[in-house]
């Protein structure tokens, strides 16, 4: 199976192809719901060449893979090997130092949370989220945890605070506490990512509508250490082109608080953007969303909170 390297509607004369990789193999056959392709990819491909980085990310979705087909004890079985497998070849590194065996140890980590949750082991799946967290805390790794965390926490408890030190804009941070007795909408958002493009419209839309109404917004985002075509920045020079993705995309985030700092995606476990918190007046975290939300969506979770008495 190939992709083309170039862009368009067809190949050139000449034109290069590039095998795709064994992850992009592996999720293919499970996208066609072939479950016995994917597995035979994964075996064979250790079989060839071991359990190297790049064949445990492939055996990590392999556990998503059978955890979705609903064969539950294959999934918890594949999930638990990927992780030991995983842990044995980081070797004591930071789980930043590969990105195959941070994405095979989140996936693992991730199917066996779900799982136990759909057993009813609730308590228990928190209790092995927050070990996994003390061990990956302060990592990419330990973002993807915390929002597993969150996603059985977060909801119906008072939202976690801000950290407001450094901000870009004309407005400085308040405090979530300030703004009690409004509905507000954290928008965690990041210079390179597309889907945050297609949800601020959306946000700024339901913000000119329900402003009056007592909503509000606040736009965390952070530093990668990179600008544009990843190449690498300073602090200053990234911040820099924050604001300059900020203008171009989103000049209605302007007047909106918009607090930089990594700690505040760490703490609201943002592993994926956009992410989406929507908090009651009362202080109350009543949705939280990795990913974008529709229009519709987001007035189907507002609307009742600003009709709500102050």
């Amino acid at each position: 199976m190939t992709v083309a390297t170039g862009t368009g509607s067809g190949l050139l004369a000449g034109q290069q192809t590039r095998p795709l990789t064994l992850v992009q193999q592996v999720r293919a056959a499970l996208n066609d719901e072939d479950f016995a392709r994917a597995k035979a990819l994964v075996a064979n491909a250790r079989k060839e060449k071991g359990d190297t980085p790049e064949n445990l990310a492939a055996l990590s979705w392999l556990a998503r893979g059978a955890q979705s087909d609903g064969r539950t004890e294959l999934a918890d079985k594949i999930a638990a090997e990927t992780q030991t497998l995983a842990v044995k070849a980081l070797n004591g590194r930071s789980a930043d130092d590969d990105a195959n065996l941070a994405t095979a140890i989140g996936a693992a980590i991730e199917v066996q949370a779900q799982l136990g949750v759909s057993r009813g082991e609730r308590s228990s799946v928190i209790a092995f989220l927050e070990r996994e967290l003390a061990t990956y805390r302060g990592t990419a790794l330990g973002k993807r945890i915390q929002k597993n965390i969150n996603l059985l926490t977060l909801e119906g408890h008072p939202a976690p605070a801000l950290e407001r030190a450094e901000w870009i804009g004309s407005v400085q941070p308040p405090s979530l506490t300030d703004l009690k007795g409004k509905v507000v909408v954290v928008f965690f958002w990041a210079h390179w990512c597309p889907d945050c493009k297609i949800e601020g419209p959306i946000l700024e839309k339901l913000y000119a509508k329900h402003r009056a109404q007592g909503l509000a917004v606040v736009a965390p985002t952070m530093r990668f250490g990179y600008v544009a075509g990843g190449k690498a920045a300073s602090p200053d020079e990234e911040l820099r082109y924050i604001v300059q993705i900020r203008d171009q995309y989103y000049p209605w985030l302007a007047d909106v608080p918009t607090p930089v700092s990594t700690a505040n995606h760490q703490r609201y476990g943002v592993s994926s953007t956009p992410t989406l918190a929507i908090i009651d007046r009362s202080g109350m975290v009543r949705t939280y969303n990795p990913g974008r939300l529709t229009e519709a969506d987001l007035e189907e979770r507002i609307t009742p909170l600003l009709a709500a008495s102050r």
